[in-house]
């Protein structure tokens, strides 16, 4: 039955980050959020490039998830324990899980791979008993707004934050329910 073969090949696997996936998934992210080169001052750019490789270079606590086809890396995300990711100055560490670099190769992208990661994201949160799940976004980033909206996030603007006056950081909050 060469055919199931060539076709169980083809398939989507999720999974642990492995660390020989390290280069790829820092290539895929990277290319990935190239695109906000263009709307970002080149100094906002450089910080921010310098960030995603800064927290892609020293990943734990986070438990590092990929998307592999067909032996390649072709998604990639970071899901950090509730209040190691993020904290606010009125509340401290937030008690949430958060998730945070989620990326599809370019190339790959608009065929439901970041959609995939995010619910492995949430399959293991609420096997950790966890009731929500956080994340930041901003405004250039509309095809992932639409997607978190679509998946059931909701705003949580008491968990923005300002990199400077100009940009919002906006939160968004998925409350587990019985739906997951």
């Amino acid at each position: 039955m060469p055919g199931r073969r060539n076709e169980k090949e083809n398939q989507l696997k999720i999974r642990d980050a492995r660390s020989e996936d390290r280069d790829a998934a820092r290539k895929i992210t990277l290319s990935a959020f190239e695109q906000y080169a263009a709307v970002m001052p080149p100094p906002r750019w450089e910080g921010y490039r310098e960030n995603i490789l800064a927290t892609l270079t020293e990943i734990a606590p986070a438990q590092h998830i990929v998307a592999e086809k067909e032996g390649a890396i072709i998604g990639s995300v970071l899901l950090y324990p509730p209040g190691t990711a993020f904290s606010t100055p009125d509340e401290g560490p937030i008690t949430c899980p958060e998730v945070r670099l989620l990326a599809v190769a370019p190339e790959a992208q608009g065929q439901g791979i970041g959609t995939v990661l995010m619910k492995e994201c949430i399959r293991r949160v609420h096997r950790l008993g966890a009731s929500c799940l956080n994340l930041h976004t901003t405004d250039m980033m509309k095809v992932a707004m639409r997607m978190y909206e679509r998946m059931g996030f909701v705003r949580a603007p008491e968990l923005d934050f300002h990199p400077d006056p100009s940009v919002t950081v906006k939160a968004y909050r998925l409350e587990l329910g019985s739906r997951w």
